[in-house]
């Protein structure tokens, strides 16, 4: 089983996670400085998002430059080290790789402007039309934008300062590739893929059929009452992974984790057929709007069980830098974030918790026409109520507030007068250093079940066995986890009430317990209110 199939993920934000130099504003040196903390609660991998070179409009995710550092994060020395002190602490670092578009300051797209003959625009990098088609953008209205230096008009997947590369001109892979080749040599252990299923369009840019789908998602990406069959998870994309695959193959063993969308079925084929030849991993976004109750999370894992068996590996996470904390959507009740963060950390599946999740951080509430994201700003004349009552919110600042360290000044992410963002006004109760000191915080619970983990095969390598739910109490989900003779039992309360499960087979090692109100007595178990216990034979 290759490393990324078994390890454990933490998504760190940089401008978020820690400021070294006191500019408001998270940096490498920061990450470095905290990354003893990372290993310390048991993370194996760390995924940063970009730093890279980039005008920063949509903080990162707009690069002009692929092979340097935005100077508020740092250098390329200072990147260097950040993978150096990963591999001298035993651990893995995984780059974001924004390989569809780029920003409208990357020099390609200076020189596409200046491209005024059919003869010139035969090496073009971008995709360029004399005349839109219908397409819509995945962020809602045309994807198409004027040049008027060049007099044609260019599509941007996302935002109109993101200009959508084009792979089908050969000097356009060869030189992406040659970028992730750039990094690899200089240790990074993959990367993941920033909106990976769109990086090709229909070759004849045909229109889009029409859909009464007003609004994307999860499981289906059409929206904007139009089915984006010529836009997204092209086959010529799925292909590409192989490509990828085989260029990170030169390299020994990395890991490839895709963002992409659509129905399980659907974003497999991102990891191959058969085999899985293609990415290492893919997230499956389906359940970021989970429903806390036994009955969703047991049709979740036997749907990904039954799309992604051996030799595939799913991916567990429920949130990130663009969709609301799991805490938000939890009420921000603790004992809800206890139990959901075993079950993620306990799947046979990665886990990728999201900055500050192990503390239980949850949404901000900053008004769109404050929001720094473009997102935030583009939507700022629909009423908030819409969004809220979708249980979403398009001001993605939200939850990417500064992380929360300790109970001093801005939650000592920095001493700066003002942050980029502001903090979370609960810092004072919800912060690292409170919760360190805390046996029964959820730091300490994800600490206690990240160990458990890894000193256990069964757990972060072993096949899956759901429980019957008619065999079970209401609202309680049960799972065990075998290998090599090593059986472990999870059992989960979904419910306020207290409920008592019989044992059929002798489960008598308690590796865990959510709380000293778990009892154990005569092959019964008896849980208090969202209580969990991990047990092996």
């Amino acid at each position: 089983m290759p490393w990324y199939h078994h390890t454990t993920m933490y998504q760190i934000y940089p401008r978020s996670f820690y400021d070294s130099n006191d500019d408001g504003i998270g940096d490498i040196q920061g990450i470095i400085q905290k990354l003893d903390y990372i290993k310390s609660i048991g993370y194996e991998t760390i995924w940063c998002s970009p730093f890279f070179k980039s005008p920063q409009q949509d903080f990162g995710y707009d690069i002009s430059d692929y092979c340097d550092i935005a100077p508020e994060y740092g250098t390329l020395a200072d990147a260097q080290q950040l993978i150096d002190e990963v591999h001298k602490r035993g651990m893995k670092i995984v780059f974001d790789m924004v390989m569809n578009h780029t920003s409208v300051e990357h020099p390609w797209f200076i020189a596409d402007i200046t491209h005024k003959t059919q003869e010139d625009r035969q090496t073009d990098f971008y995709i360029w039309s004399n005349k839109p088609n219908n397409w819509k953008s995945m962020t809602g209205g045309s994807g198409w934008h004027y040049s008027p230096d060049r007099k044609q008009y260019y599509w941007a997947s996302f935002l109109p300062f993101q200009p959508d590369l084009n792979y089908r001109n050969p000097e356009v892979k060869k030189a992406m590739l040659d970028n992730v080749r750039f990094w690899l040599r200089k240790g990074v252990d993959g990367f993941r893929l920033d909106i990976f299923n769109v990086i090709y369009k229909d070759e004849q840019l045909r229109d889009n059929p029409f859909s009464w789908k007003a609004i994307p998602d999860e499981k289906n990406p059409d929206g904007f009452f139009q089915q984006f069959k010529y836009t997204i998870n092209q086959p010529e994309s799925m292909a590409f992974a192989k490509e990828l695959r085989s260029v990170c193959n030169e390299f020994d063993e990395k890991v490839l984790l895709g963002e992409v969308s659509g129905n399980r079925k659907t974003i497999r084929k991102f990891s191959g057929e058969k085999e899985n030849d293609g990415l290492g991993l893919v997230f499956d976004f389906e359940m970021l709007p989970f429903k806390f109750n036994s009955k969703f999370f047991h049709e979740l894992v036997r749907g990904i069980e039954t799309d992604f068996p051996e030799p595939f590996m799913p991916v567990y996470v429920f949130s990130n830098h663009d969709r609301r904390r799991s805490m938000k959507r939890l009420n921000n009740d603790v004992r809800k974030a206890k139990l959901l963060h075993l079950f993620q950390l306990t799947m046979r599946g990665v886990p990728c918790m999201y900055y500050g999740e192990e503390i239980g951080m949850t949404d901000s509430r900053i008004p769109f026409k404050k929001g720094l994201d473009p997102i935030a700003q583009k939507m700022k004349k629909v009423p908030r109520f819409l969004f809220d009552l979708a249980g979403e919110t398009p001001n993605r600042d939200e939850l990417r507030t500064p992380m929360q360290w300790n109970s001093s000044v801005n939650a000592g992410f920095s001493s700066a007068e003002k942050t980029w963002l502001p903090v979370h006004t609960n810092f004072t109760n919800v912060n690292v250093e409170k919760e360190m000191d805390d046996e029964t915080s959820l730091l300490k619970v994800v600490q206690q079940v990240l160990k458990i983990r890894k000193e256990m095969p069964a757990i972060h390598s072993g096949t899956l066995e759901l429980m019957r739910q008619g065999n079970l109490p209401s609202n309680v989900l049960a799972y065990k986890r075998k290998m090599e003779g090593e059986e472990v039992l999870v059992v989960l309360n979904f419910s306020k009430a207290e409920k008592e499960i019989a044992l059929s087979e002798k489960f008598s090692n308690v590796l865990f317990s959510s709380s000293a109100n778990e009892k154990f007595a005569e092959g019964k178990i008896h849980l208090s209110a969202y209580g969990t216990v991990i047990l092996k034979k």
